[in-house]
């Protein structure tokens, strides 16, 4: 049985960063690091370029709070890659992926320094 890699990266019909399947090479002749990927969420195939295309699965937080950081607001919006302090946690975070919903409501993804933050 072939075993399956799974990737990361940016999803044009999702709009936002899902887990993808390497389905195939790319055509002999062409840029090595092309490959066919399947979208896990709404499996669209895509060709994506594994340099640029595909995210770490880590996200560096070392030094987050000697950069430039937005404190968290309900009512802002942000960018995926941008820094936040949440001051209600006291917390350092960086935004990984951001979800569009309906009534133009948006969930963002973020990373946190300290990664057991309990919300009540």
């Amino acid at each position: 049985m072939a075993r399956v890699k799974n990737v990361e990266a940016f999803c044009n019909f999702c709009n936002s960063v899902t887990k993808m399947e390497i389905s195939g090479e790319a055509a002999p002749g062409e840029d090595e690091n092309k490959r066919w990927a399947k979208c896990k969420k709404c499996k669209h195939k895509m060709f994506i370029d594994m340099k640029s295309e595909v995210k770490d699965k880590k996200v560096s937080l070392d030094g987050i709070e000697n950069e430039e950081c937005v404190t968290y607001s309900p009512d802002k919006t942000y960018d995926v890659g941008q820094s936040i302090y949440h001051q209600s946690w006291d917390d350092f975070g960086k935004i990984v992926a951001k979800k569009y919903y309906l009534m133009a409501k948006v969930q963002l993804q973020l990373n946190f320094r300290n990664p057991v933050i309990k919300i009540y």
